[in-house]
């Protein structure tokens, strides 16, 4: 079926957008497997009190959240690259999904952002205890990440009463040889401070997924246009 003006443009809209939406969600699926996977994280989710962590929560989210977009580029290119107009009734619905839980989930990461910092707080705290007292390998390197990641110290930032000192990161100063941040109120920090960082880019997302969701619909319009076109034309000959 030949496509022209709008259609043509919004068919190459949707082409680029799902190679966009197919990179992010292979990267999310990746980074999600090998979090659940790895031989450095894999420990957490053998411990049964950590199996609601924030941690593990998150892994499993951004597993889940990488299928879904893999599901949905797959759709949309093979709606817009054989212009089956169900296909793109699905790609339509499934974007109107993803747009609107973009922006709730934005929103509520601003509004909540305090109870997140604290579930965060509180997975670190099971982490540095857990290390603490067994001294596995592989929450060590699980823990070395975060301080390293934050430039963060433990639970006290006194590198000598620390209990996970070998952990922690190079101090960049004279005086954090002595103290660095702890790594509670850097998370709690950090939360605060980029929470509308956070939003925003949840809410800009949603704003993309709601521009490739009118593309979808031209596209859609199009289609039926011409396949009403088609109908009339074969009556009129037949």
């Amino acid at each position: 079926m030949a496509l022209d003006g709008c259609g043509l443009v919004c068919k190459y809209i949707l082409l680029l957008f799902n190679l966009i939406f197919a990179v992010l969600g292979f990267a999310l699926l990746g980074l999600g497997l090998w979090l659940r996977f790895s031989d450095n994280t894999r420990p957490i989710f053998e411990i049964n009190a950590l199996n609601s962590s924030t941690f593990v929560l998150g892994v499993i989210l951004l597993i889940a959240l990488g299928t879904v977009m893999l599901v949905v580029v797959t759709v949309g290119d093979y709606g817009a690259c054989s212009e089956k107009k169900y296909a793109l009734q699905v790609f339509s619905v499934l974007l109107f999904i993803l747009a609107v839980a973009e922006t709730v989930v934005g929103v509520l990461a601003y509004t909540w952002r305090e109870e997140v910092g604290m579930r965060v707080v509180e997975f670190y705290t099971s982490i540095y205890t857990l290390f603490a007292v067994s001294g596995d390998a592989g929450i060590g390197v699980t823990l070395m990440f975060i301080h390293k990641m934050l430039h963060c110290c433990g639970v006290t930032g006194v590198t000598l009463l620390e209990a996970v000192s070998q952990t922690c990161p190079e101090p960049k100063s004279f005086f954090e040889n002595i103290a660095m941040p702890t790594c509670p109120g850097v998370i709690t920090d950090f939360f605060n401070s980029n929470a509308p960082m956070v939003m925003g880019i949840f809410i800009g997302t949603g704003a993309l997924l709601i521009t490739a969701l009118g593309c979808a619909i031209i596209l859609l319009r199009q289609i039926k246009k011409d396949l009403m076109a088609a109908a009339t034309h074969y009556s009129a000959v037949y």
